[in-house]
């Protein structure tokens, strides 16, 4: 059976309808038979059908989706621990959480960046179309009348040219542009080791910080979800995505508390890894036996916020691009209308 990448909406579905087929009293072989009856994709379907002749032999399902090949490392690891725990069902069920919120900011972080992409490219469009094609106009008609384009749009005239003759250059580079932004678009390789440098850079500050908090609140309270001690709760969710020094250097320090018998709540305060209201949030989640309500509303509350400030930043951005690049156009328009409207008043 050939290896896939499945992607974080599969992953999300397939888990929660494992955890909906457990609940119902179904069993994990009957259950990937069902699912790949109804499954379309043909490589989906053999790897269901392979897993479910894999069950029915006896083995854990965690041990068919690791022959696979298919499944992330931690997905496996999370289910094994659920299995061993007897928790099979919540560790699905927190699997599929968590990959449909990374689903949901993942979207919401490519619009983000895509949308001020788009709007930035066709502004500067409008304006390399006014240098190359209507500043030219402009200056066959001054010629007519007996004048000449001075100042700013003899300059901006003078670029023009330059553009128009650069065009073949433009063009290639324009293509390889657009090959690249293609390329880091679908490959989900490189888009990881892209992000994953950007997070290592920059991840203990503003908005990054934010997302790879809530992605770690997110993974913790899967694990303990799951059954998994605190400790190694924490250690799966710092695998689950790569930070900088400093964040992990909180992660560390946050476990070293915990294996000196420090609570939770009072580790992840002294560590600095939650602001101080969610950790006495946690605290008294802990206290009353509801840590894992908590925790998941943390989640929430953390993704609400990384989401607010993303939505912020391209309410900042967007009509940042809007504003220069209409003084820009309006620099460039007003540059020739104003000297061609007293060559016409002087000829009236």
């Amino acid at each position: 059976m050939k290896k896939m990448s499945l992607s974080n909406d599969y992953l999300s579905a397939f888990c929660l309808q494992i955890s909906l087929l457990l609940h119902a009293g179904i069993s994990i072989g009957d259950g990937l038979h069902m699912l790949s009856e109804d499954e379309e994709d043909a490589q989906v379907k053999e790897l269901l059908c392979a897993m479910s002749e894999q069950v029915d032999d006896g083995y854990q399902i965690s041990e068919a989706m690791e022959q696979s090949g298919c499944f992330p490392d931690y997905v496996v690891y999370m289910t094994k621990t659920g299995e061993d725990t007897g928790r099979t069902e919540s560790a699905f069920k927190a699997l599929a959480g968590y990959y449909e919120d990374q689903r949901k900011l993942s979207e919401r972080i490519r619009s983000a960046i895509l949308y001020p992409v788009i709007l930035l490219i066709l502004m500067l469009l409008i304006i390399g179309v006014l240098l190359v094609r209507v500043l030219p106009i402009f200056h066959t008609v001054y010629k007519q009348l007996g004048g000449s384009m001075t100042g700013i749009a003899a300059g901006l005239l003078q670029l023009g040219n330059v553009l128009r003759a650069a065009l073949p250059v433009i063009g290639i580079v324009v293509g390889i542009v657009v090959i690249a932004v293609l390329v880091f678009y679908f490959s989900d390789s490189l888009r990881a080791k892209l992000t994953g440098w950007i997070k290592r850079r920059y991840g203990d500050r503003g908005i990054l910080h934010k997302i790879g908090m809530a992605r770690f609140a997110s993974a913790l309270s899967m694990g303990m979800m799951s059954g998994l001690a605190i400790e190694d709760a924490m250690r799966t969710a710092m695998g689950f995505h790569e930070e900088s020094e400093k964040v992990k250097a909180g992660y560390e320090q946050c476990i070293q508390s915990l294996e000196q018998g420090e609570p939770l709540a009072e580790s992840l305060k002294k560590a600095e890894v939650f602001p101080a209201l969610y950790c006495r949030m946690l605290s008294l989640g802990v206290k009353s036996g509801a840590g894992d309500d908590i925790m998941a509303e943390i989640v929430r509350r953390l993704d609400d916020d990384a989401s607010r400030s993303i939505d912020g930043a391209v309410a900042k951005i967007e009509p940042t691009i809007v504003i220069v690049t209409s003084i820009l156009v309006g620099v460039i328009l007003l540059s020739v209308m104003i000297p061609l409207m007293n060559i016409m008043a002087s000829i009236g």
